[in-house]
């Protein structure tokens, strides 16, 4: 990935503990109070998402597709996120408290709908960072940079799997015919595909300044929403409102039909899609559906402290789909 704000000024310590790095998860609705599904509020160390809903299957006597999650959250970390479970009855196994060593419950409400992948309106995350080894002024600096500006919204390593293994299964099964169990499994793959698509035109947009400015032919995204338009010209009021963060210029993430950019732009995104043509006929062929994702991230309230010499603690809200690793790597280098 290429940075937008110059190299990382230097390294520091991330997940020392699991209590450095925490995230919340925020919902974009208030849940009913009544219906068939209970909206469960877990706080979660050292378990995976998918473990706790098993736990939650298991507690309450619920199969596993009964129980709806909006995001996967690191087990390496401090969580608190929502679940819904199925069930027109009572759940007295949900009450609030500890549910398993790690894994507390801190509240149970009634909803009328089960929860479903992406149903966040983002994640607010508190991060400590240890042994920083970067002058604190030029760290100050780059984060206020940041905030003004935001950061490019690549994909995290997370997206890939250890070592790209996501990305390498994907090639194996969609172009050499290696079969891949599991429903589940094979949308992780295709995801792991268009993400890579899509950092590689984000990448050649860093490289040529334009990843926070509107392009004439550019689909600009309205900030906050899955909303996107045509942009055949770039008038001031365009150029102030991308400057502000209310508007952000979007890459492809491949797929069969959708709306996409044109001239010059068009032509950007079809040269480096024509790098991996077999790839991108394979989306097409399992009928995975066009969008688009804006390459700029703003972290919204972004604040940061230094409680020692070399000890960063951050805090900011990310969009539900952008990754905290992403806006930490313009600044520090982690190792992640």
């Amino acid at each position: 990935m290429i940075p937008a704000h110059g190299a990382p000024l230097g390294g520091a310590r991330l997940r020392a503990c699991p209590e450095d790095f925490r995230v919340d998860e925020v919902l974009p609705f208030e849940p009913s109070g009544t219906g068939e599904h209970c909206l469960v509020r877990v706080r979660k160390r050292g378990w995976t998402t998918e473990a706790v809903a098993r736990l939650l299957a298991e507690r309450t006597g619920v199969a596993r597709g009964g129980i709806g999650l909006a995001g996967l959250k690191d087990r390496h970390a401090v969580a608190t996120q929502w679940l819904s479970v199925h069930s027109p009855k009572p759940l007295p196994a949900l009450a609030p408290g500890e549910l398993a060593d790690g894994v507390t419950v801190l509240r149970a409400v009634r909803n009328t709908r089960k929860l479903r992948r992406g149903a966040l309106s983002g994640n607010r995350f508190t991060l400590r960072l240890r042994a920083v080894d970067a002058p604190g002024r030029a760290v100050d600096r780059r984060l206020q940079a940041i905030a003004w500006r935001g950061v490019p919204n690549y994909f995290g390593p997370q997206r890939f799997g250890r070592d790209g293994r996501n990305l390498a299964q994907a090639r194996a099964w969609l172009l050499h015919g290696e079969l891949v169990r599991g429903r589940t499994v094979r949308g992780l793959l295709l995801s792991a595909v268009r993400s890579e698509l899509f950092n590689r035109v984000l990448a050649r947009r860093v490289a040529a300044g334009t990843w926070d400015r509107l392009l004439p032919g550019d689909r600009a995204l309205l900030d906050g929403s899955g909303s996107h338009f045509a942009v055949e010209a770039v008038d001031a009021d365009l150029r102030r409102r991308t400057g502000q963060g209310d508007l952000h210029p979007t890459g492809p993430l491949p797929g069969t039909g959708g709306d996409g950019p044109t001239g010059e732009v068009a032509a950007l995104e079809a040269a480096i899609l024509a790098e991996e043509p077999d790839l991108v006929a394979a989306l097409a062929a399992r009928g995975v559906r066009a969008d688009r994702r804006p390459l700029r991230l703003m972290p919204r309230r972004l604040a940061w402290r230094w409680l020692e010499p070399a000890t960063l603690e951050l805090s900011f809200t990310l969009a539900s789909g952008a990754y905290a690793t992403v806006v930490l790597g313009e600044v520090l280098d982690t190792g992640g």
